[in-house]
C-alpha cells in the first residue's frame, strides 16, 4: 500500500500524478497551438547542440516522478545529453524563479510541466524569445515549441466505461458513486469530463453522491470520508489520479470496508505503483487507467530533440497513450516491472 503523500497539492497544480507522471501518467489531448516563434537565435541549432535538456517537474515528491525519471535519464545518457532537473517543492513561485534561472543560464531546452499554465506564458515567451526549446508537459500553452500530453479524456472515459460496466453486472446499476476531480487545468477538466460523462451515460441509475476536488491522497482521504459520513454505503469511487482514488479506498477500509469488499470498486488513473499493487493484490481497488513511465520518459528527451532538429509544434508534440490495466493483465505486471 502507498504512503500518503504528506504534502498539499495547490489546487490548481496537477498530473501529475502523472505522471503521468502520473508520469500521471494521465483523453485525446486538445490541438496543440501554434506556437510563438523564438524572436533570438536558436541555443541549438539542431539536436547535436543539444548538450543539456531542463527537466522542470514540480512534484518531485510524488511517487511517479522517480518512474519518468528513470526512463528520462536512461533516454537522455541513450542521446548522449545531460538530464537538469529543478526542485520546485510544489510551489508555484520557485517554479518560475528556477525557470528564470534556467533561462538566464540559456539551456537549449527546457521540458515543463506548468503549476499554473496562465502564469507560466511569461517563461514560455521568454525562452522562445531566448532562442530555448520550449516543451510543455501535461498540456498546452500559447507560447511553446510543442507539448507531451497524455490522452486525458481517453483515460477518464475508458475507467468510467469500465466501472459502469461492474456496477451493472455486481449492482444491476443500482448504487452509489462519487467522484473524486479536478477542475482547475487541461488535463484535469478533461479526465474528468471523460471518466464522469461516461459512466453516468452508461450506468444512469447509479446515485452520484459526491463530486469533490482531490488530486492527492490526503485531501482524498478528507473529502471521501465526509462524504462516507453520509453515505456509508457508497459502492464507487473513481479519482482523477490514482493518489486521488487511493485516498478514497484509504477512507473506505478505515470506515470498515473490506479490502477484498464485492460490492466495491475504486479505480484511479496514472498508473501509481502503490495503486497498482493494491489492483494486482485483488482488493476492491480494481482498475487504473496507467501511463508507462517509459514512455514519458522518453518523450521528455526525444520531443525537445525533435524539435531542435526543425520539427514543428505539430510534428514534434506527443499524445502519450493511456491504457486501463486490472488484476490479470500482462501490462499490469509490466508496468510494475518499470518501477523497480
Amino acid at each position: 500500500m502507498n504512503a500518503v503523500v504528506k504534502k498539499s497539492v495547490d489546487r490548481r497544480a496537477f498530473l501529475a500524478w502523472t505522471g503521468g507522471i502520473g508520469a500521471a501518467v494521465l483523453a485525446s489531448a486538445c490541438s496543440a497551438p501554434s506556437s510563438t516563434k523564438a524572436s533570438g537565435d536558436k541555443v541549438a541549432k539542431s539536436s547535436k547542440d543539444v548538450d543539456t535538456i531542463a527537466w522542470d517537474y514540480p512534484f518531485t515528491f510524488l511517487p511517479v516522478y522517480a518512474g519518468v525519471a528513470k526512463f528520462a535519464k536512461e533516454r537522455a545518457k541513450e542521446k548522449g545529453v545531460s538530464l537538469e532537473q529543478t526542485n520546485d517543492n510544489g510551489k508555484p513561485d520557485v517554479q518560475a524563479s528556477n525557470l528564470d534561472t534556467l533561462i538566464a543560464k540559456k539551456v537549449p531546452a527546457i521540458v515543463s510541466f506548468p503549476m499554473v499554465f496562465e502564469a507560466l506564458e511569461t517563461q514560455a515567451a521568454k525562452a522562445l524569445s531566448a532562442g530555448i526549446i520550449w516543451v510543455t508537459y501535461g498540456g498546452t500553452l500559447k507560447n511553446q515549441s510543442a507539448s507531451i500530453t497524455f490522452s486525458f479524456e481517453e483515460g477518464g472515459r475508458k475507467l468510467g466505461e469500465d466501472a459502469a460496466a461492474w456496477a451493472n453486472q455486481t449492482l444491476g446499476g443500482k448504487g452509489k458513486v462519487a467522484f473524486l476531480v479536478d477542475d482547475t487545468i487541461q488535463l484535469g477538466i478533461e479526465r474528468t469530463k471523460g471518466m464522469i460523462d461516461a459512466f453516468t451515460k452508461a450506468a444512469p441509475d447509479m446515485q452520484v453522491v459526491g463530486r469533490e476536488q482531490a488530486i492527492d491522497p490526503d485531501t482524498a482521504l478528507t473529502k471521501t470520508k465526509a462524504i462516507l459520513a453520509k453515505h456509508p454505503d457508497v459502492n464507487v469511487i473513481l479519482g482523477i489520479t490514482d493518489g486521488a482514488a487511493f485516498g478514497g479506498y484509504k477512507a473506505l477500509v478505515e470506515s470498515g470496508r473490506s479490502e477484498t469488499d464485492a460490492k466495491t470498486y475504486v479505480g484511479g488513473q496514472d498508473g501509481d505503483l502503490g495503486s497498482l499493487e493494491l489492483i494486482k493484490k485483488g482488493t476492491f481497488y480494481r482498475a487504473s487507467a496507467a501511463l508507462q513511465l517509459r514512455d514519458i520518459g522518453n518523450a521528455v528527451i526525444d520531443v525537445p530533440l525533435a524539435v531542435a532538429d526543425g520539427k514543428s509544434d505539430a510534428e514534434a508534440s506527443t499524445d502519450v497513450p493511456i491504457t486501463l490495466v486490472k488484476q490479470g493483465d500482462a501490462l499490469l505486471d509490466e508496468i510494475i516491472a518499470q518501477y523497480g
